[in-house]
């Protein structure tokens, strides 16, 4: 099989071809980013409109070999929600909530594990396992249910139980650790060298961003392949921020759209906020966060290996990182759903309560376009 796209690391340029199961350069560590050979022609964002509606109708921007088939459950196509209430109440003209709790396993995870499950499941995988917080974990085991390979997944005993419950259901064997995700990483790397598994860790592999890439693609979509002013982006790992700068730079190198790439917010609990405090710092690399907390266990990632992307793009885009409290956080998750019927996760709640905060300090005006993301379902946080 021929595949159309070589990997260039993202820190100093080295590339491979894309053979095998990729880990991260050898020479650096830092995450492999995809570059493809071809282009975005006119002629498939034309092709693209009489598809379904799921992440893979982009499959030509995508690691998928002419007449390959994805490990797809049907993720993507997620509504683009208009929320007026909501935008009146923070004083705004326009609000969109990017509702990714529909997804088939009820968060965004669904769209890198899709991605991530299809390489591997070509390059040979017999085995894999991933370290979570949570959502991870579910889609993990559901994408490798339906490519039939074995999962092993690591989490928290603090990761709230319907999620490990989820796991299980699909059918993964799950072990459950003291400590935070970077213990549950370690774990995982162990068990992947003794029973040859393979890690798919967050940016450990290069095509779990490719997945997240496409929330940026079906932003600018559901807007007439036109771009907001504003994304306000709830961040542990990052793939889904790194993902969607990648897709607004194609998109504009392509000329499918016009204007300029999303101001791009990173928004991060108080009890676990690396990324804002190496921005604040103007650091270029993150320092890990000493005893990690927060109710919203998505963002409970001390140390994101794809900091230095994360950084990069929150400057190139004139963003920034803002952290919020748990009660914060909390305030905005009842919100969203009391005042529009969206059921969303704690790092939803997240995004409208750092939007509140940036609308009250001038960083963002009453009249731009603003989307917020919510990154799963709620329900599955509760008891």
């Amino acid at each position: 099989m021929t595949l159309d796209w070589m990997l260039e690391c993202s820190y100093c340029d080295r590339t491979t071809a894309p053979a095998g199961l990729n880990d991260v350069c050898p020479d650096c560590g830092q995450p492999w980013l995809v570059r493809y050979e071809r282009r975005w022609p006119s002629s498939v964002r034309s092709m693209i409109a009489a598809r379904t509606w799921s992440m893979w109708r982009y499959r030509e921007m995508m690691p998928l070999a002419s007449g390959e088939s994805p490990v797809s459950l049907g993720e993507g196509g997620t509504p683009l929600l208009r929320v007026d209430r909501l935008a009146a109440a923070v004083g705004m003209d326009e609000i969109l909530v990017k509702d990714e709790s529909v997804n088939p396993t009820g968060s965004f995870k669904a769209r890198g594990l899709s991605a991530a499950v299809t390489r591997a499941a070509a390059a040979g995988a017999g085995a894999l396992t991933v370290p979570t917080a949570g959502n991870a974990g579910v889609a993990l085991s559901a994408y490798g249910q339906r490519a039939g390979i074995a999962v092993d997944v690591f989490a928290p005993e603090t990761t709230p139980p319907r999620l490990i419950e989820q796991m299980r259901v699909f059918g993964a064997e799950v072990h459950l650790l003291g400590g935070h995700i970077g213990d549950c990483g370690r774990a995982a790397r162990a068990h992947a060298e003794r029973v040859g598994a393979f890690d798919v860790s967050t940016l450990r592999e290069p095509y779990r961003i490719e997945g997240k890439k496409t929330l940026g693609l079906e932003v600018a979509e559901q807007l007439g392949w036109e771009l907001p002013d504003v994304c306000i982006y709830p961040t542990g790992g990052g793939t889904g921020l790194i993902g969607m700068w990648i897709a607004f730079r194609g998109l504009l190198e392509s000329g499918w759209v016009r204007g300029r790439i999303p101001r791009l917010y990173s928004v991060q609990s108080s009890g676990c906020a690396p990324v804002v405090a190496a921005f604040e710092s103007g650091a270029d690399a993150i320092e890990p966060w000493p005893d990690p907390w927060t109710l919203a266990s998505g963002l409970r990632v001390p140390a994101p290996l794809g900091g230095r992307l994360i950084l990069r793009a929150l400057r190139e885009t004139g963003g920034a990182a803002i952290a919020v409290t748990d009660a914060e956080l909390g305030a905005g998750e009842r919100a969203i759903a009391r005042t529009e019927g969206i059921d969303a996760a704690p790092e939803g709640g997240a995004a409208l309560a750092a939007l509140e905060s940036l609308v009250r300090r001038g960083d963002i005006r009453r009249d731009e376009r603003v989307v917020l993301f919510n990154t799963g379902a709620g329900w599955l946080y509760r008891p």
